[in-house]
């Protein structure tokens, strides 16, 4: 074992920050999600819209990566990304997905099951013309996920796009727009001594939440 295993190994984290219990928590979700992402925001969490979105592809192979969470609403959860992407087209095959968000600074972790399906054209629209113009840019350049010969080949395709649309003629792709992710299932997590987290779920069954305590 080299010196940077052996370091890694003997890194130990005693999680202090806060507890949580049944009936700390909204009996609803979404607010209880409201609240720990205000809390984050507020705490200056560096990046606190940055979660992790995990797919499954046709035949079972999972795979991760993080994205950024641009709306929320009612336990829907929306993103934005390249159509021909990996992960649009493992959505597309395979509707279910997973969220996570982990909060370091406060303990704090949420993870989220659902499904998904494709953002309305108008939600996409709305959401790219908030975009700043090199980002507008940048997708229409980027063929996400496919090979490229090269980094100048990359910027090559930014310049010539910025030649033929300007700030005020550029629209979004067709191949470019978003998704948004319907959560039925909710578990909260704080960080506790010992690893003896807590860890409370949400189960949405018939309509009805059901709350209940996991072990660590």
């Amino acid at each position: 074992m080299d010196g940077i295993e052996e370091h890694i190994l003997s890194l130990r984290e005693d999680f202090i920050k806060g507890t949580l219990t049944e009936s700390d928590v909204d009996k609803v979700p979404f607010a209880q999600f409201q609240v720990w992402i205000r809390q984050a925001v507020e705490a200056k969490v560096n990046e606190p819209q940055a979660m992790n979105l995990a797919t499954v592809s046709p035949d079972m192979k999972p795979s991760a990566r993080i994205v950024y969470l641009r709306e929320f609403e009612n336990n829907h959860f929306w993103f934005y990304t390249n159509y021909a992407s990996k992960k649009a087209q493992q959505l597309k095959q395979n509707s279910f997905a997973a969220l996570t968000f982990f909060w370091p600074e406060l303990e704090r972790q949420i993870r989220m099951e659902g499904t998904v399906q494709m953002a309305s054209a108008a939600k996409s629209d709305a959401y790219y013309n908030k975009r700043p113009y090199e980002s507008k840019v940048g997708a229409w350049a980027s063929h996400q996920s496919q090979l490229l010969f090269s980094r100048a080949e990359l910027e090559e395709n930014v310049a010539e796009l910025k030649n033929k649309m300007s700030p005020e003629t550029i629209t979004r792709p067709e191949f470019w727009g978003g998704f948004v992710v319907k959560a039925d299932y909710y578990e909260f997590w704080q960080g506790r001594k010992s690893r003896l987290h807590d860890r409370i779920c949400y189960k949405l069954k018939d309509d009805d939440w059901a709350i209940s305590r996991i072990a660590p």
